[in-house]
């Protein structure tokens, strides 16, 4: 039982997750800084002196009745950068370096078939109707 979890262990998957974590979290932390530091700042300008940034309280007054929608815009942001920089520095690479090794190997790209045109469908759908 404890061989299979050292196999586990040791596999490179696991340890390559571990960094992504790690670094992901860093890079969290970085995003989230620059959002609240500085987009969230332009955010708030929205609102007039009376609100607490792009937002309103439903009861006056009372500060947990605040609607924050800056709050919200800046962590759509959030989301947006990290999911940009995730693509743009692992996904995309990784695809091409994969599409780099199946070429070195001679494994094809699955070639899809041409598809139809209108034209071609519509002709053979009158010829099946005249049988």
């Amino acid at each position: 039982m404890f061989q299979g979890f050292k196999e586990f262990i040791m596999r490179g998957n696991v340890i390559d997750l571990a960094v992504a974590v790690v670094i992901g979290g860093a890079f969290t932390a970085i995003v989230t800084a620059f959002t609240d530091n500085l987009i969230n700042p332009l955010i708030a300008s929205l609102g007039n002196n009376d609100m607490s940034g792009l937002g309103f309280h439903i009861v006056s007054g009372n500060d947990a009745t605040f609607l924050d929608f800056g709050a919200v815009i800046t962590a759509a942001v959030n989301f947006l950068l990290i999911a940009a920089v995730v693509y743009f520095v692992i996904v995309a690479p990784m695809n091409k370096l994969n599409e780099i090794a199946a070429a070195k190997r001679g494994i094809k790209q699955d070639e899809e078939e041409p598809q139809p045109t209108d034209v071609e469908l519509l002709t053979e759908i009158r010829d099946l109707l005249k049988r």
